[in-house]
């Protein structure tokens, strides 16, 4: 499954799950403005957007839980290296955290 989002104006946008059909499903909703999104090494999804009222990158669980990870203003996009280290970018710098992957308990 692809997850995809599309950051609106709203303050209760949605992450897309397209299968490999082309079928679209809605996998999580309530983000204001999710635009970063990417997979951990061990499946987990992650994104920067704004969730009830924080700001910052989420890991959200199958069952749509949210957890905040790391909190901070007009954060835009994430990846992870082939290290496990999250690489954040904001508006107007890049961001490491080393060994993030493995050190986030899941």
């Amino acid at each position: 499954n692809l997850c995809v989002t599309a950051p609106g104006l709203s303050s209760f946008d949605a992450i897309y799950q397209i299968d490999k059909s082309g079928s679209v499903s809605v996998r999580c909703r309530g983000f204001g403005r999710p635009q970063g999104i990417a997979f951990s090494a061990d499946g987990s999804l992650f994104i920067a957007a704004c969730y009830e009222a924080r700001r910052g990158i989420f890991r959200v669980t199958e069952d749509c839980r949210c957890e905040l990870i790391v909190a901070g203003p007009n954060l835009v996009g994430l990846c992870f290296n082939k290290l496990g280290d999250m690489i954040i970018a904001s508006t107007d710098a890049i961001y490491k955290v080393p060994g993030s992957a493995s050190a986030i308990p899941g």
